[in-house]
């Protein structure tokens, strides 16, 4: 959570509200926050609410209920599902929105609020701020008495609905010949109630780890990096599997490790799922839509398939709500390991993504390091300097102006782009940073790049 902004403030960030359980993200805050959703909503309103595994989770999810209730929503209760799920099921099922109690990626310490619109994309900027014009000017809709709805109704089919549409995307006997062997890693959190189920379903040997549902996230934290799959990139080691996917505290992201125990990144991970869309649908449009963090490098190794990027703003939001704009998106995806698909829905779903690999691998009869190996190595540094966002707008136009003769995107701050090497330098959105993220050819190159960076930086302030 953050002020700012229009004048009253802000609650949301990148992708809904988020905070510190008990300091600034507490029972009397999410009251007052589930009013204004609730007004945002109006009367009679078919809501499903969820949440994730979090510490907090049942606690917030219940005072949720309550107020969208005096508001006069009709609530649906999932209670434990991934968000991808509760999205699905929002769009395809007729409910006017949906609301998860979930701080997705964020530490263990943190909980939040999303708030889905009817097509299951959380729901856009100037709802958003409609939603903080309630909230900070306190004008609620309550409901008389009489039209109190006193309970929610039990909604406990979301896994099932959404698990049956996932195995329906991909082409399960074709994946269950292979005879895969897979470790499932959900973070102790809902996609252990979903993926380890997908990958029965589609036909293969799945063992897992990190599958208790944990709202301490003892084992590992919530966000499936390299540094937090230490433990399951050598579990992967030494049960010879032939994949493993992880994902974060909500179950919209994948991360895959390979058959020799190799971290894969989000966006490499998403060249070949592209890939494999082109081929799965060779007469839909080869548009690709991400973020402008995402890697050029990947970009050129997917131009031989015909495959145009759109960049975009960071935020998987953004990036959703263009492509159900503009109605001509293959796909989309994130660094992070975000991977949208609209024929089945406009969101990140780790789910999905998951169904997509192994039909992507089964088809091509080749192990994911093979395909690993055919994607460009390269060298990512990245930083982030603090500083005011006054001085951080200073800095990106004298880098546009000093890069004026290169290949530059500028819908984020600045990224510049050569043959060697690309940069993104841009203010955070949500704090007071500059992020720095740079990826080269080879190590000597992107610290070198990164120097220079740091050194017009230097002579801005």
């Amino acid at each position: 959570m953050r002020r700012g902004g229009r004048g009253l403030g802000r609650l949301f960030g990148t992708d809904g509200v988020r905070g510190i359980i008990n300091r600034d993200f507490t029972p009397e805050f999410v009251l007052k926050l589930s009013l204004a959703i609730g007004s945002f909503f109006g009367e009679g309103s078919r809501i499903l609410v969820g949440r994730d595994a979090r510490a907090g989770g049942y606690i917030f999810k219940s005072i949720l209920i309550g107020g969208l209730l005096a508001s006069g929503i009709k609530v649906y209760d999932c209670d434990l599902a991934p968000t991808p799920a509760i999205q699905y099921v929002v769009s395809k099922h007729g409910f006017d929105g949906g609301v998860v109690v979930t701080a997705s990626h964020n530490p263990p310490h943190y909980n939040g609020i999303k708030v889905i619109a009817a097509d299951g994309i959380e729901i856009d900027r100037n709802s958003e701020e409609v939603i903080e014009d309630i909230f900070f000017t306190e004008r609620f809709r309550r409901v008389d008495w009489a039209s109190l709805v006193n309970e929610p109704v039990p909604y406990r089919v979301v896994n099932e609905i959404y698990v049956k549409a996932i195995i329906d995307l991909v082409d399960r006997d074709l994946i269950a010949k292979k005879g895969f062997r897979v470790l499932v890693d959900p973070g102790n959190s809902v996609a252990a109630l979903t993926t380890p189920i997908i990958a029965r379903e589609l036909g293969v040997k799945v063992m897992t780890i990190n599958s208790d549902l944990n709202p301490h996230f003892t084992s590992r934290e919530p966000e499936p990096t390299m540094e937090n799959l230490s433990t399951t990139i050598a579990t992967v080691r030494g049960l010879n599997v032939d994949l493993a996917v992880a994902h974060d505290g909500d179950g919209d992201r994948a991360i895959f490790i390979d058959d020799l125990g190799r971290y894969i990144p989000g966006e490499r991970s998403a060249a070949l799922l592209i890939e494999h869309l082109v081929d799965k649908h060779p007469g839909l449009s080869r548009k690709v839509y991400t973020a402008v963090s995402s890697s050029n490098f990947i970009e050129e190794y997917l131009k031989k398939y015909g495959v145009e990027f759109v960049w975009l703003k960071v935020g998987s939001v953004g990036i959703a709500r263009e492509m159900k704009s503009r109605g001509d998106a293959l796909c989309g995806f994130e660094e992070n390991g975000g991977f949208m698909y609209p024929i089945h829905q406009f969101v990140r779903d780790g789910g999905a993504s998951f169904a997509l690999m192994l039909e992507y691998l089964a088809s091509n009869n080749i192990k994911l390091s093979e395909a690993y190996a055919k994607l460009p190595k390269t060298c990512v540094v990245k930083t982030k300097i603090h500083m005011d966002r006054a001085r951080a707008d200073r800095v990106v136009e004298t880098i546009k102006n000093l890069y004026s003769g290169y290949r530059m995107v500028t819908v984020d701050g600045v990224k510049v782009i050569t043959s060697n090497y690309w940069f993104l330098v841009r203010p955070s959105g949500t704090e007071p940073l500059l992020r720095i993220h740079v990826e080269a050819i080879d190590d000597d190159t992107a610290n070198r790049v990164l120097q220079e960076l740091k050194k017009i930086i230097d002579g801005v302030l």
